[in-house]
């Protein structure tokens, strides 16, 4: 009887080291900032590239919003319980470069794997915004969005406006929200993100720089300049529709998505990315347009810059977990899961292989507007002023812009005082990120 009962521990533990090796998968950690609807597909993302091998597990971690997040992982690092991956918003890709000793960039760690990694396969609106010099990736291009129209088609039947045709000017934007206060809407258009729509891709669309040294590409010297007299008579504009809510500002950040998903405001200038939210919470039907422009300025539209995030890998985690994230990126960057990411969410497909796919799969025909995103950041090839921004302590200065644009459209300061304002109080930060910098 003990013979056998020991037989039996013996059989037991034979097993068990059998099986143990293929249950120790080796887990990764992501932080990201996606909510909602976005953190559902985040999940998918993992889920679906766990379920095809058992030697990683990609666990993502939602963190709070960009910022919330990106700092998250900054006091990590110091106390070594980073994450292997970390999602960062695109205006704060300078200072990650400048993080030298806590980032792994992807395209050493691709080489290092001896994963398959083709840089040339991404839209160059997208690679060249987190590249080096030398066109090297740093980070992995995740989620690009770009701002897009939104409007309510409903509303403007009801207003008289034609539900099949978008505004296209911001002579058209004003002339259907008048129409649509007229209606009893509570306000005919809103912006969600007011520095990166109304300052950073107006500049862009109308093909003005925001800084010297090509938007701070060329160098950390650079200096804002976005204080010149189309940008102030844009803002000027918006402050003077502020006072009959043609006009009205919803708040920094997303704040303004609710208010259009709600019917509250007949039109919304957002993210490409919102796409999915307000899908699954408007009960009207939505029709989709292109930034609007002002016809009067040579060379508009040029083409928009892109929004979003990457992916950044951070240093001093175990060997097996670099393994796990390169097979996870060289997963990501599949066709047929860029494709669907791109689909589910309204993000930029980020590599041409996506976008032809989609297409071939008959995703633009069957949902028209879809394509305005990629359509606008492809629309002309493009120029040391909208190719992107690489500022040191953008995050700050975004904060700078927002609060000067808040002091316009509360009637106390002038937009010209504002934008003045603005500069002069970026350029300080500028030149403090340059003395810190280890480029300098």
């Amino acid at each position: 009887m003990k013979f056998g009962w020991k037989v039996l521990q013996l059989a037991a533990a034979a097993a068990l080291l059998l099986v143990s090796p293929a249950q120790a998968a080796t887990d990764v950690m992501w932080w990201h900032a996606m909510s909602g609807e976005l953190g559902k597909q985040v999940e998918k993302l993992a889920a679906d590239f766990n379920a095809l091998q058992s030697d990683y597990r990609i666990v993502p971690v939602y963190k709070g919003n960009y910022t919330e997040t990106v700092t998250a992982a900054i006091f990590a690092f110091r106390s070594r319980t980073q994450p292997a991956i970390v999602q960062v918003n695109e205006i704060a890709t300078a200072t990650m470069m400048a993080a030298r000793g806590a980032i792994y960039p992807v395209f050493e760690l691709m080489r290092d794997q001896s994963e398959a990694f083709t840089p040339s396969a991404y839209l160059p609106a997208v690679a060249g915004y987190y590249a080096d010099v030398d066109g090297n990736l740093l980070s992995f291009p995740f989620n690009a969005s770009t701002p897009i129209l939104y409007y309510n088609k409903d509303m403007f039947r009801s207003a008289g406006l034609d539900p099949h045709v978008p505004p296209k000017t911001w002579a058209d934007v004003g002339v259907a929200a008048k129409r649509l206060r007229a209606a009893g809407m509570m306000c005919g258009v809103t912006t969600s993100w007011p520095s990166w729509i109304n300052i950073e891709n107006y500049s862009a669309f109308h093909n003005l720089p925001i800084a010297t040294k090509a938007n701070g590409f060329g160098g950390l010297d650079a200096q804002l300049i976005f204080n010149n007299p189309i940008v102030v008579r844009h803002i000027a504009r918006l402050a003077d529709w502020q006072t009959t809510k043609i006009f009205d500002y919803s708040g920094r950040g997303q704040a303004a998505e609710p208010r259009f998903q709600k019917g509250e405001c007949g039109i919304f200038i957002g993210s490409s990315g919102t796409r999915a939210d307000i899908k699954a919470n408007s009960k009207f039907e939505v029709g989709y347009g292109m930034m609007p422009y002002d016809p009067d300025i040579q060379g508009a539209p040029q083409n928009s810059i892109i929004g979003g995030a990457t992916l950044w890998v951070l240093r001093e985690r175990p060997a097996a977990e670099y393994a796990g994230v390169a097979k996870f990126f060289a997963y990501l960057s599949r066709p047929e899961v860029q494709a669907a990411w791109h689909q589910n969410t309204g993000y930029l497909p980020v590599t041409r292989a996506a976008f032809d796919l989609s297409r071939a799969q008959g995703f633009y025909d069957r949902n028209p507007g879809t394509s305005i995103s990629i359509e606008q950041v492809t629309l002309k090839r493009p120029t040391d002023n909208s190719k992107g921004i690489r500022l040191g302590s953008f995050v700050l200065i975004r904060d700078v812009i927002e609060e000067e644009l808040e002091q316009v459209f509360s009637g106390k300061r002038t937009a010209q005082a504002a934008m003045d304002n603005a500069v002069e109080r970026g350029n300080r930060l500028l030149r403090q990120f340059e003395r810190a910098s280890p480029d300098r």
